[in-house]
């Protein structure tokens, strides 16, 4: 078997950014994303200072978990180990780049469809290596089988100590990297400042190009050049300024640290936005609304009248109704949300969750059918023993969905299933409240507990979103 492979040597990499200009030149890459990148480190104080390039890019991970959560199989391993995708396929949905830890995944701002480093695999085919590979001007870049004891990467691999990035993520990366510190491939051992040398773009990457126009002016000037002002003020001040002046560049560089980045690709910033936090909320009204009435009804806490199934009936098919309205907003390519079950990928919670939303939308649909026709109640009941699992279900598949997003703290977060468990029920006993009001204070604590649930959905959904990846 073939399994594709890179090895990256940083003795010898210069920062030319050759393989860059190559990918977006062989694959008509748009402006402001990349499929490769190169990124700078700087360490130590001045004049005792040295730089470190290191290559970024897909890692083509024998476990990707980008083809794991991936609803249309749009994203796939090849029989020779290349991870590449398919336009035809692609929704927008973003789940990949929320899953892949290594930020490689951006979306294609022409097409509305997700891109990455595909290994050039049009010129594999034809026995022709990577455009990345043939630009480098110091081979920095060694690509080859890695599963060929004779190939030029299998030798190296044999003759150099290497790391991989986030080893730790469990994706077992193809992506190999000879004498490159931790401080380069570890994105929280620099901090990200914002804009960079070359990189400074109008706010709009990817699936946020649409909003560039908007925000023209949102770049900063940096540190860098406020040094320099100060440098130029203190040759023509009087001795006294100069001192002062002198005392704030001293500070300033005092607060550096030893380890700082001096070059990355621009952010990709919060891909789920208002979208999917709202989402979890109508989710939550619609499942915990049904889901509490019943447990009550079946134990013999509420007496559900025709007027309460009413009511409670409009408001758990009225918000699962939002909730699909909300999900397809969120695509990039919403005219194709039907894929997700006419091409399903069984792996992905986003393909689940859909047939669970359809499943329970489905349960709601029968009991008001049995209102509308004036039907015997006790079909309302023996629905009632198929909507109570459902609607748990479909009220917390987000928790592990967001677990399949392994480049985010989601996936570390080992009580994401109970916390939207309790939302679920908070919400859920907040709405019977306010639908059968018996009790004056439980109906007035609704609403701020309705606000609260809110208000920690959208925390859950936006937070790890706000780490960088690279």
């Amino acid at each position: 078997m073939v399994n594709y492979g890179f090895v990256i040597d940083n003795r010898k990499c210069i920062g030319c950014h050759a393989c860059t200009v190559a990918c977006k030149s062989e694959h008509d890459v748009p402006i402001g994303v990349n499929r490769t990148h190169v990124k700078y480190i700087e360490k130590g104080n001045y004049p005792d200072v040295t730089r470190e390039f290191s290559v970024h890019r897909c890692n083509h991970c024998e476990d990707s978990p980008c083809t794991t959560i991936c609803p249309t199989t749009a994203l796939f391993t090849r029989s020779d180990g290349i991870v590449d995708f398919d336009d035809d396929r692609c929704i927008g949905c973003k789940s990949c780049m929320q899953a892949c830890p290594y930020d490689a995944l951006y979306i294609d701002p022409n097409k509305g469809t997700a891109a990455k480093c595909n290994y050039c695999a049009h010129r594999i085919e034809h026995s022709y290596e990577p455009s990345c590979v043939i630009v480098c001007p110091t081979e920095a870049i060694i690509s080859g089988d890695l599963d060929d004891p004779n190939s030029s990467i299998s030798g190296y691999l044999s003759e150099h100590e290497t790391i991989v990035r986030k080893p730790e993520s469990g994706a077992k990366p193809n992506v190999f990297y000879v004498e490159t510190s931790e401080d380069s491939l570890d994105p929280h051992a620099t901090e990200r400042t914002g804009e960079y040398l070359w990189t400074d773009q109008a706010a709009g990457v990817g699936h946020f190009a649409k909003y560039a126009e908007s925000r023209a002016g949102a770049a900063d000037t940096q540190s860098m050049i406020i040094q320099l002002a100060l440098e130029k003020k203190a040759r023509a001040a009087a001795p006294r300024d100069r001192a002062i002046i002198r005392d704030v560049m001293e500070k300033l560089d005092d607060e550096q640290e030893n380890v700082k980045r001096s070059y990355d690709q621009p952010s990709k910033g919060v891909l789920w936005g208002w979208e999917v936090s709202a989402y979890v909320f109508t989710k939550a009204v619609a499942c915990g609304a049904y889901l509490v009435a019943m447990l009550m009804m079946l134990s013999g806490y509420l007496e559900m009248t025709d007027g309460l199934w009413w009511r409670l009936l409009t408001v758990s098919i009225s918000f699962l109704g939002i909730t699909g309205i909300l999900l397809v907003l969120d695509l990039d390519r919403p005219e194709r949300f039907l894929y997700v079950m006419l091409r399903p990928n069984w792996d992905s919670w986003l393909v689940k969750g859909a047939y669970l939303l359809g499943g329970f939308g489905g349960v709601l649909g029968c009991s008001f059918l049995v209102l509308l026709l004036d039907l015997d109640r006790t079909y309302l009941e023996y629905l009632a023993y198929a909507g109570i699992p459902l609607a748990l279900l479909t009220g917390i598949y987000t928790a592990w969905l967001l677990k399949q997003a392994k480049g985010r703290s989601w996936s570390n977060d080992r009580g994401l299933t109970a916390k939207m468990t309790v939302e679920v029920l908070i919400a859920g006993a907040a709405c019977v409240s306010l639908l059968s009001p018996t009790n004056l204070l439980l109906s007035t604590l609704a609403i701020p507990c309705l606000v609260l649930v809110a208000w920690h959905g959208h925390r859950t959904v936006i937070d790890p979103q706000l780490e960088t990846l690279h």
